[in-house]
């Protein structure tokens, strides 16, 4: 929320009332899944978020199986509480419409390259010029000061840059393996949502807007190398790169007699309780391999091939009562299909079935937060492609027919279902 000098912020049309960042206005500028995360994320916690689309909208509208065109299940579950505005930004009248909009907002988030910014005018000194203190945030591949400034970059292209591919075969795999979902996208995503939250209590305090840039390849080399940069922390080195447990072969959902499950046997107390089980309690105390967590990491090759050869004689039933009564950490593997049935998120309330305003009956997700006050809320479904147009500009001061004429002229996009 803008700095107000009467003490009170401004509600703004569109907010989500109640929400902890109401009053807050977010011109998106980010498309495809990174970028949008983030910004459905700081909707869900209350702010107006003006989602800014091309003529062609967002080109994630097209992927997975839809009962319209344009809205694709990952487009649904990326974009709520947000309203859609269509703008031809390579128009002097679209151009002029995302800086009349920037000079109301207390937040402009992209994801294209900078140099792409610099193109369109819109780079952080032409919008800082009509919003001094604007909270202006790229979110892109790599870090400007750096040899791969302008190289573009998508989830799989990061994952593999840090590593994660690598370690999948050091783990174990045949081959190099991506992560099978956008864990890269959605991470960064969740790290632009920290830095613009993080900006706006900065700016709260002290009036200041500023520049930041939240870089793919950073972000997730922080994320990777802070758990294997281990041996290679110390300068000289104290050993290899690599965290041994997280690496191990064998580190992976146990194979029981009719099935797998999910199984974390830690500290001590949970390995001395598993040895008991399995009638074996002397082995914490008489084996020094396995009698402190430093020990046991050295030696978790044996003690993951232990462990899978002994979950494999009993069912994943029998395990799961006995693994529970003793204590020890155990859940099952779950499908997609399995997860989406699971009897703690049914209790939870997780999911719920919406009637969106054009795609009829959906499976919505709930806020995974909970808030004892200014409890985050779903207001909007994902919007259709330009549904806000006229809206969003006749709050900016668009007359009808100003705005019927960028219509005309193709900067923007009015649904002629969609009242004016």
């Amino acid at each position: 929320m803008r700095p107000d000098t009467s003490g009170s912020p401004a509600t703004l049309a569109g907010s989500i009332q109640g929400g902890p960042l109401t009053g807050v206005r977010i011109v998106d500028m980010t498309t495809v899944l990174m970028g949008p995360y983030a910004t459905q994320i700081l909707g869900e916690l209350g702010a107006d978020v003006i989602k800014i689309e091309p003529p062609g909208g967002d080109t994630v509208r097209g992927i997975g199986p839809s009962r319209n065109p344009g809205m694709g299940g990952v487009f649904l579950h990326t974009n709520r509480n947000k309203r859609s505005v269509v703008l031809d930004l390579k128009q002097a009248a679209g151009r002029d419409a995302l800086l009349r909009l920037a000079a109301d907002a207390d937040v402009l988030i992209y994801n294209v390259r900078p140099q792409a910014m610099a193109r369109l005018g819109l780079g952080y000194e032409e919008v800082a010029r009509v919003s001094p203190n604007i909270i202006y945030v790229g979110v892109y591949g790599y870090g400007q000061r750096g040899p791969y400034a302008a190289k573009p970059a998508y989830d799989d292209l990061i994952q593999g840059a840090v590593a994660i591919p690598s370690l999948s075969t050091q783990a174990g795999s045949d081959v190099p393996r991506y992560t099978p979902n956008a864990m890269a996208d959605r991470i960064v995503g969740m790290s632009a949502a920290n830095a613009v939250s993080a900006a706006l209590y900065h700016r709260q305090r002290t009036g200041e807007g500023q520049s930041i840039e939240v870089p793919m390849f950073e972000t997730m080399a922080q994320f990777v190398l802070g758990d294997h940069m281990y041996g290679q922390t110390f300068d000289p080195p104290e050993g290899p790169a690599g965290y041994a447990r997280l690496l191990n072969e064998h580190r992976r959902p146990y194979r029981t007699r009719d099935g797998h499950l999910c199984v974390m046997v830690y500290n001590d107390k949970q390995w001395k309780s598993f040895f008991d089980l399995i009638g074996e309690p002397e082995v914490m105390e008489g084996d020094s391999r396995f009698s402190s967590i430093g020990k046991r990491t050295e030696h978790i090759d044996e003690l993951y091939r232990m462990l899978a050869e002994v979950m494999a004689t009993r069912t994943s039933a029998e395990w799961t009562a006995v693994l529970e009564a003793a204590d020890i950490p155990v859940m099952p593997m779950h499908t997609i299909d399995s997860l989406m049935a699971d009897p703690h998120l049914n209790a939870v309330e997780f999911f719920d079935i919406v009637e969106h305003p054009s795609e009829g009956r959906v499976r919505s997700m709930a806020i995974p937060t909970a808030w004892s006050k200014s409890q985050p809320r779903v207001e909007r479904q994902a919007p259709r492609l330009g549904e806000h147009s006229a809206e969003v500009l006749a709050q900016a001061g668009y007359s009808t027919a100003q705005i019927q004429a960028l219509a005309a002229q193709a900067a923007t996009f009015v649904p002629e279902n969609i009242s004016k």
